[in-house]
């Protein structure tokens, strides 16, 4: 499975090791991800989601569901259903 996030859209990005004399090589660095199964009590039902560190505190802050709605509103394709 690819390395993003299905909330937040956070992906691997290229960047550089820099060694004390200055050289410097290629490196990637990859996102915080888990994968976590939530329960929506709206919709009770469960769903599976990779999601980043970040979009974990907006889930506590804002809830799954209230988290979801808004990011569909802005037109982010979560993969989640949200009809009832």
């Amino acid at each position: 499975m690819s390395r993003v996030c299905q909330l937040t859209g956070k992906r691997p990005i290229s960047g550089n090791n820099v060694s004390h004399s200055k050289r410097k090589t290629k490196r990637t660095f990859l996102p915080n991800l888990h994968t976590k199964r939530f329960f929506i009590p709206e919709l009770n039902k469960w769903v599976t989601l990779k999601v980043s560190s970040a979009a974990l505190r907006n889930i506590n802050k804002l809830g799954i569901y209230d988290y979801l709605v808004s990011l569909e509103k802005k037109g982010v394709d979560t993969g989640v259903d949200l009809t009832k």
